[in-house]
């Protein structure tokens, strides 16, 4: 298609959702706007219908990996990548979507993308009620001018989108910029920037080439590369019309189907009530499974007794059993007096004997009465929280202490 419809969808539902019309043979924008909020995303209904689709995710929840998976196949980096990176991640594996890139370098043969199932099954929904269908889904920073030598970075409501590389980048809120380009700095003796939105920086050792002012959609329309990736993979892949002729033969296959269903289901009647109380147990089996790890979205009966072990395994880390219930037994108190303080995910280090948890709570002050509790018997580390609107987060390391008895 000659134009493209490009829509960047915001973080948080309540953001503006900014949108463009571009003439890809005339490399030109027929129309742009903003509209309030994701809600009124079927304004760009007629918009959307004979032009092609790419949506721009933010990448503050899309998070670029480039890693080395020893594998043999394509597809056994892709089955093995997401336990690679699941000590760096908060969010148990199982609740990611991961798309994969088809490109390897000297830095690694397995380029990744992953955000939240919830957020991407939720923008997607947003665009269907919409009747907007994409046929493109790209993070943000992949749609940025290549980064080959100089980092690339524009501002869009109150954020930098910045991209460092090849798979590199990020977006991050303005009041966050100077903090971490101190970090990078740090870590770089010097840094060059292409600069599309003026930047505020005091530092002398960092190269900064102020290029004119872009609607940041128009500076991607010019840079996007459907090509060689989409986030619209897996699960989440496009569904192709089929051709008339395929809807014809499908149509005669479900017929002879059904004959042939309706000629064994006599025989099925009995097979399916020895069916259905097997079906009954598996069912509890799989009931007192996902109460024991609520996180968990799919459970296979055919493997439930390794996904059992790889959970324990998860969550201990090495093989102290002892010392790790003895250390929950400790805590069971400490977890009755707040119970409004829910652990989602833990992790035992045998060799520190301690334990890591992510936990949510209603509000800061059942950390502070959670953490008042372990006191007297445990050494409490706490990590930043974040508050998600009805809810907070935040990360406890909790140690008991020499001779502490609870």
């Amino acid at each position: 298609m000659a134009e493209q419809l490009i829509i960047r969808l915001a973080s948080q539902d309540t953001d503006k959702v900014h949108w463009l019309v571009w003439s890809k043979s005339e490399e030109h924008i027929i129309a742009s706007g903003e509209l309030a909020t994701i809600s009124h995303l079927s304004e760009l209904s007629t918009k959307a219908a004979h032009r092609e689709v790419v949506v721009i995710l933010p990448s503050s929840d899309v998070t670029l990996k480039l890693l080395n998976v020893p594998a043999k196949s394509k597809k056994a980096v892709q089955l093995a990548a997401p336990f690679v990176i699941e000590d760096d991640v908060a969010q148990d594996v199982d609740s990611l979507f991961f798309a994969y890139a088809n490109f390897s370098t000297a830095e690694g043969n397995c380029p990744l993308a992953f955000v939240e199932k919830y957020k991407m099954t939720h923008w997607l929904a947003q665009l269907a009620t919409a009747s907007i269908q994409a046929d493109f889904v790209i993070p943000e920073v992949l749609a940025m001018p290549p980064a080959d030598e100089r980092w690339q970075m524009i501002a869009i409501d109150n954020q930098v989108i910045i991209r460092k590389g090849q798979w590199q980048g990020c977006t991050l809120d303005e009041s966050l910029w100077p903090h971490m380009l101190g970090i990078w700095l740090n870590a770089d003796d010097d840094i060059a920037i292409d600069a599309f939105s003026p930047i505020a920086h005091q530092a002398d050792n960092i190269d900064i080439n102020y290029l004119p002012e872009e609607l940041p959609l128009a500076l991607m329309a010019q840079h996007l590369d459907t090509r060689s990736f989409t986030m619209l993979q897996g699960e989440y892949a496009a569904k192709k019309e089929r051709s008339s002729l395929a809807k014809t033969w499908g149509l005669v296959a479900g017929i002879a189907l059904l004959a042939l269903v309706l000629n064994i289901a006599g025989k099925a009647i009995t097979l399916m009530q020895f069916n259905s109380q097997i079906a009954a147990v598996e069912t509890k089996v799989i009931e007192r499974y996902k109460h024991a790890f609520p996180q968990t979205q799919r459970v296979r009966i055919a493997t439930v007794k390794s996904q059992l072990r790889r959970q324990l395994s998860t969550i201990q880390g090495v093989d102290n059993n002892g010392d790790f219930l003895a250390l929950l037994m400790k805590l069971q108190p400490v977890f009755a007096q707040v119970p409004t303080l829910k652990p989602e995910n833990l992790r035992y280090d045998g060799k520190r004997k301690e334990l890591r948890m992510q936990a949510t709570a209603k509000g800061y002050q059942d950390f502070e009465k959670f953490n008042t509790a372990l006191a007297p018997n445990f050494t409490v580390s706490q990590g930043a929280l974040n508050n998600q609107g009805t809810t907070v987060t935040g990360a406890i390391s909790i140690k008991a202490k020499s001779g502490g008895n609870s």
